[in-house]
């Protein structure tokens, strides 16, 4: 009962910090229009040069025109939930840098998911409703397929996110890091839109280990298709690691954290 009590004025904080933050990206409508639509035609183009592929070779390793649509949809899903609820993790690596982390560690909320949830990426909703509208064109449609999709974005997400964590999370140790770390996360948002079947030993083997890129890529095969529970269990499994290390990690780091002396007011 206690802890009930605990959580409901957290959640109800950050419900509010992403009530704001969507209220801030509507403040200029036509902007966040054509940000969000831009990002969605940015997508589709990809779609398109996948559309004229597997019009020519209908099957590649056993992957067909479906499973790269919705290998699509949980990848720009995935990232987009994350960067939309989390936004900040993408710029974690220039708070620290530079000295702008006081304004979290004064206050008496959780300092990572304060930082998280303090900004969106509007661009990103872009990334959202792409996703949706694949699954409508191409997903499972049932209770049970929704529900495998809605996991799958959940995995998807959080992998994303704390494996972007714990590489911004480097500038606690090296200083500058925003360069490695957005180097990084062009590798996993990268191959995590290419089907595993083209790769094969150590490139396969990087992909479902130091880069879980493979995990998120593998899900329209392994879990919205077919339901492998071995895979489905490794793919929570690996959630789970990147999760747990990215908090680590960040917290571990910021016991190194010098602070910038930064004056600030947030409401």
């Amino acid at each position: 009962m206690r802890q009930n009590s605990k959580m409901m004025p957290l959640l109800r904080f950050v419900w509010t910090c992403w009530k704001l933050n969507l209220a801030g990206a509507m403040e200029f409508r036509l902007s966040f229009l054509m940000t969000a639509g831009m990002m969605m035609v940015n997508n589709a183009v990809w779609i398109f040069f996948w559309g004229l592929y597997f019009r020519r070779f209908p099957v590649v390793n056993g992957w067909e025109l479906q499973d790269v649509m919705m290998m699509w949809a949980v990848s720009a899903g995935g990232f987009g939930l994350s960067a939309v609820l989390f936004g900040n993790a993408y710029r974690l690596a220039s708070l620290v840098a530079g000295g702008q982390l006081d304004l979290y560690l004064t206050q008496p909320k959780p300092v990572l998911l304060h930082i998280l949830v303090s900004r969106m990426s509007v661009s990103a909703i872009g990334d959202v409703l792409f996703a949706l509208l694949l699954y409508g064109l191409f997903g499972d449609r049932s209770p049970l397929g929704l529900l495998k999709f809605v996991l799958a974005l959940l995995i998807a997400m959080l992998i994303f996110l704390f494996f972007v964590v714990t590489t911004q999370s480097l500038a606690f140790y090296i200083g500058q890091a925003e360069g490695i770390g957005q180097q990084l996360f062009n590798a996993i948002l990268t191959f995590s839109t290419y089907p595993t079947g083209i790769f094969s030993g150590w490139g396969r083997l990087i992909l479902f280990t130091v880069i879980p890129a493979g995990f998120i890529s593998y899900l329209p095969i392994g879990l919205l298709r077919e339901a492998d529970l071995a895979f489905t269990l490794q793919a929570l499994g690996m959630t789970g690691l990147v999760t747990a290390a990215g908090l680590w990690f960040f917290h571990r780091g910021l016991r190194r954290y010098s602070s910038g002396n930064a004056m600030g007011l947030r409401m």
